[in-house]
């Protein structure tokens, strides 16, 4: 709460000439943690220009290759962004 009450007057900022396009990136670390070897993840995207979501977290099973654990989180990112483009069209915004 304390966050939220500092950063009131701050927010996103979206020209309504500017070209809105959804954008996602996305990119793994092959057996980065030394206890369990599991690869940790992370993906951001970009509505525009402005960064809308982010995720960082460590992979749920043990990828074998680092081709695999970059096929894992190019799947979570794929799915957010069909998730964020469904929730567009939902409020009105075509991209």
């Amino acid at each position: 709460m304390r966050y939220l009450k500092g950063t009131i007057n701050m927010g996103l900022w979206y020209p309504r000439d500017a070209l809105l396009s959804l954008v996602g990136y996305s990119d793994s670390d092959f057996a980065g943690c030394k206890l369990d070897q599991k690869s940790t993840s992370g993906t951001c995207h970009l509505l525009g220009s402005s960064l809308v979501a982010w995720n960082s977290k460590k992979q749920a099973c043990v990828a074998l290759s680092t081709a695999e654990a970059e096929y894992i989180v190019a799947s979570v990112c794929c799915a957010q962004i069909l998730w964020m483009k469904q929730q567009l069209k939902d409020f009105g915004l075509k991209l």
